[in-house]
């Protein structure tokens, strides 16, 4: 039997298409069997299918609220793909993932092809695999949101920009197919998440003219077209949503930048937080963080490492700097300590950087596993415990057969075998524990109980749409549908006027039955939902109300 030859299996563009593989593997449970995830993405994904049911793609609302977000792009993708594969009526939120899961595969092969470049097809096969795998970038795969989008796009142009520094370092001739890539890359991150991808390149640029002592290669950018040709990207959509706001439009994104920011208070972290978080974040990845990162301080005169490093430190203490934090910020750095990574693979590796990897990664596999079981003792119940079994197996299993290949030096077993690990446990969590957490989804137990008791509109049975009061998670409207009426008390008592099913949170319970009586009006409880809202952090209580007849009126 022959034996298998693996450069000849990663060559050429076969590399990039095994980690572009692994992403989708990696992903892909948590987008079919997550429910939508409150606020961010089920806010996000409602408002693609508000666009797909209005025909305005202008301006992104949810409900009647405009989105002031900077992330155009992201939503008609999104509402390409589910007119695409579904529909804006079914409600399907994997539909809405899927440009992420897509972008998240260009991300992972743009990674293993960049750095392929400069330490050869098995380093640069392996960075692409390693960014695929870990655990923030699988998650935010399957995620309707735009990040998975800025950072492929962002790897793109820096995998394009990184050939055009060695070619510049090199005294070469910039070529010109890597000056569109570039550029082309950059006026999509615009269209997908503003001017973030610009800031990070330039970021990358100024350090490197800083610390080379030399910038004249950058000349040969091609900064005229460019530029030009990321405006004209971006222009229409903002003089079309300047025009149709009267301005508006981004008074409310200057406010949506400063509450990014952490100016309102909220999302606050210590300078740290990225750091810290880091380790459990780039899990199963971390077990060559340690080598990553020594490879970057000693090897920084080589042109590959120098730039990943250009790329990664300015824009993470700028993220360290900035009160407000949230863990997806780092995202489109992630393939810079990826291409790390691959660095430290192109040579041996000292004992330090062996065993501080092993050290590293299995204190991350510990926190995974007490986060797990914590998880599954506040909102599991008996029937729970398999993934989490299985995660915990696969999380443990994983840094123990790294760390056996590590001290027999074969590293880039190691690292794939504890990468293959992480991916099956990252699916246990995000395929298995997480949806089967009952409490996390009441959304979903509120849609299931309409169903039940025959109160689901879409059914035939009662006139719609529902009313909630008091609960107004966005993940409700996405199930529900976008004529679903939230707010207060009021909007409940004309639901019971109207013949309407209700929701009622527990707190308005009260305020609820006394305005029913003041107007002569009935509802009986049908079901409660018990759960847990974790976008704000306290217990929730819903009533699901059936209104009744008039006394006296003919049922």
């Amino acid at each position: 039997m022959p034996s298998l030859d693996l450069d000849r299996l990663i060559a050429g563009w076969r590399g990039p298409l095994m980690a572009a593989l692994v992403a989708f593997l990696a992903a892909l449970p948590g987008l079919v069997e997550t429910p939508p995830i409150d606020r961010t993405e089920a806010r996000f994904a409602q408002a693609s299918a508000q666009m797909l049911e209005s025909g305005d793609f202008s301006e992104p609302r949810f409900l009647q609220r405009p989105l002031h977000d900077l992330s155009p792009g992201a939503h008609w993708l999104q509402a390409t793909a589910t007119a695409v594969v579904s529909s804006a009526e079914a409600r399907d939120i994997w539909s809405y993932r899927l440009p992420s899961l897509l972008a998240a595969m260009l991300a992972a092969a743009a990674c293993a092809w960049g750095a392929a470049r400069f330490w050869g097809q098995r380093a640069g096969t392996a960075a692409g695999i390693a960014l695929a795998s870990t655990f923030l970038f699988s998650t935010e795969a399957y995620m309707a949101k735009a990040d998975a989008l800025l950072c492929a796009l962002v790897t793109v142009a820096m995998a394009a920009l990184s050939r055009m520094y060695a070619a510049g370092r090199e005294g070469e001739r910039l070529r010109r197919r890597w000056k569109l890539v570039f550029w082309l890359a950059l006026a999509g991150a615009a269209l997908a998440k503003g001017p973030t991808g610009l800031l990070v390149a330039g970021l990358t640029l100024a350090t490197l003219a800083l610390w080379d002592r030399r910038a004249r290669w950058m000349a040969g950018l091609g900064w005229a077209w460019g530029l030009l040709l990321v405006a004209a990207a971006v222009s229409p959509w903002m003089l079309a949503v300047t025009v149709l706001t009267d301005g508006g439009y981004w008074t409310g994104v200057a406010g949506e930048i400063w509450h990014g920011l952490g100016g309102d208070g909220r999302h606050l972290a210590p300078p740290g937080y990225h750091t810290l978080a880091a380790p459990i974040l780039f899990f199963p990845a971390t077990l060559l963080l340690v080598a990553a990162l020594i490879a970057g301080w000693k090897r920084r005169d080589e042109t590959g490492v120098r730039f990943a490093v250009a790329w990664l430190v300015p824009a993470w203490i700028l993220l360290e700097l900035t009160p407000g934090k949230l863990p997806h910020y780092a995202l489109p750095l992630y393939p810079a300590l990826a291409w790390l990574v691959g660095a430290a693979l192109s040579q041996n590796l000292s004992k330090a950087a062996l065993w501080g990897g092993v050290a590293l990664s299995s204190a991350a596999a510990l926190a995974l596993t007490a986060g797990s079981l914590w998880l599954l003792g506040l909102y599991g119940n008996a029937s729970d415990p398999i993934f989490a079994n299985v995660a915990i197996v696969f999380l443990l299993a994983g840094v123990f057969v790294g760390a056996w290949f590590m001290a027999h030096r074969e590293v880039i077993t190691a690292l794939m075998l504890t990468c293959a690990a992480g991916v099956l446990a990252h699916a246990a969590l995000s395929g298995g524990l997480l949806p089967q957490l009952k409490p996390l989804w009441p959304s979903r137990t509120v849609v299931r109980q309409l169903e039940r008791t025959g109160l689901e509109p879409r059914a035939g049975l009662v006139p719609g749409p529902v009313a909630s009061a008091g609960f107004t998670a966005p993940s409700l409207v996405f199930l529900l549908g976008s004529e679903t009426r939230v707010g207060g008390v009021r909007v409940a008592v004309e639901a019971a006027a109207e013949g309407r099913p209700a929701v009622v949170e527990r707190r308005l319970t009260d305020a609820f039955q006394r305005e029913l009586a003041r107007r002569g009006l009935k509802a009986e409880p049908a079901a409660e939902v018990k759960g847990f809202d974790y976008a704000r952090g306290e217990p929730i209580f819903l009533t699901i109300y059936r209104p009744l007849p008039p006394e006296g009126a003919v049922r």
